[in-house]
């Protein structure tokens, strides 16, 4: 009885730490759960910016001695801005702390786990794990491998065009999945797309439509910064950030150009194919994005998929056809046999108004 009920607030915890998805970046993504007597007491999650960490939020919020609390990643061990966490727990009185995952950051890793032993606490670790590392790929996948998480999505029609002979675009999909695309926007750090897609299409990036205030960091790789600095993102890079990722042979009077317009530039290693994807996206580890979207286009998605850093491939289908005329989603994968093709596990399928919305996660398919 006693592993169920954990299960039923664990659950509840990793819900409420989804919601700082996007907004906590570098910290992860936590939620807590403080339960007495089967009565939940007070509930947190981290806040944007990453503090107040959950925990802090919750115990905020009531009196928790005698209480069980329910987190979903182990407590911080270690002064930063704020006390340590477990520090935290064990000055409200709570008696029990049963967490999902353990920390891998070293400054914690297992050590918030000791204090509360040390302390006298009760601790049980490890429920839920796996939908708590789902949620929090990002974060581990930055502190594990030195990059984000990598989510490629793509809108195509049913023979995998996204566009006309002549570019046009818009609207492949339907309004519905533009909005589950806005919605999945806001759930990453930042919005990534290329320079041929930033050229054709002007894009703004931004989410829109859901009433929130908070916007992921719009990214553009361009090795060689030829994207206009009046477009959409220049004029708005003062209001919300703008990154370019470009080679070391970018124009210097396009460097200024867009550094005057308020964008951020960061140089990246490059080779005779554009930007190498995998020191790219160490680059942008190391400035703390955990979880990136990256929107196209074909040639991007296709250096990344090649590189085999796609973790995440979310894929809307249309029922429009185009023909062989159209532009393909993906540029040239370089593929000599067919056992060397990316291949994903299929994860969901579920209609969003007249299309379909498809999601497979890197493995074997």
């Amino acid at each position: 009885m006693t592993a169920l009920r954990d299960t039923h607030y664990m659950r509840q915890a990793i819900g409420l730490g989804a919601r700082g998805l996007g907004r906590v970046w570098p910290n992860p993504a936590v939620g807590c759960v403080l339960v007495r007597d089967g009565r939940i007491l007070a509930r947190g999650w981290t806040q944007p910016g990453g503090r107040p960490h959950a925990e802090a939020v919750a115990l905020a919020k009531c009196d928790a001695r005698g209480a069980t609390a329910y987190v979903s990643l182990e407590p911080c061990a270690h002064h930063g801005l704020t006390p340590p966490c477990a520090k935290t727990l064990i000055n409200s009185g709570v008696v029990r702390v049963v967490t999902a995952l353990t920390d891998p950051d070293p400054r914690v890793a297992g050590r918030g786990h000791a204090m509360l032993r040390a302390a006298g606490l009760e601790v049980v670790e490890n429920v839920e794990a796996t939908a708590a590392r789902a949620m929090n790929a990002g974060f581990l996948m930055r502190l594990e491998q030195g990059r984000p998480w990598v989510t490629l999505k793509l809108a195509l029609t049913l023979d995998g065009r996204i566009a006309t002979a002549t570019g046009e675009s818009r609207w492949i999909t339907g309004p519905e999945a533009r909005r589950m695309v806005h919605a999945m926007r806001a759930r990453h750090d930042a919005v990534l797309v290329g320079a041929g897609t930033a050229r054709a299409d002007d894009p703004d990036l931004r989410v829109r439509g859901l009433g929130i205030t908070h916007q992921p960091v719009r990214i553009v790789a361009a090795p060689r910064l030829d994207i206009a600095v009046h477009g959409r993102l220049g004029i708005s890079a003062q209001e919300v950030p703008v990154w370019l990722l470009h080679g070391a042979g970018a124009d210097a009077g396009a460097r200024q150009r867009w550094r005057d317009a308020g964008a951020e530039l960061l140089e990246c290693p490059a080779n005779p194919d554009g930007l190498m994807p995998d020191e790219t996206l160490q680059i942008l580890g190391q400035r703390g994005i955990t979880r990136v979207f990256c929107e196209g286009g074909g040639h991007l998605a296709a250096s990344l998929l090649r590189a085999g850093l796609v973790d995440e491939l979310v894929v809307f289908s249309a029922g429009k056809m185009i023909g062989a005329e159209g532009r393909a989603a993906l540029g040239p994968l370089k593929l000599a046999h067919l056992h060397d093709a990316p291949q994903f596990k299929l994860d969901a399928v579920r209609q969003v108004g007249a299309d379909i919305v498809h999601i497979w996660t890197r493995g074997t398919a």
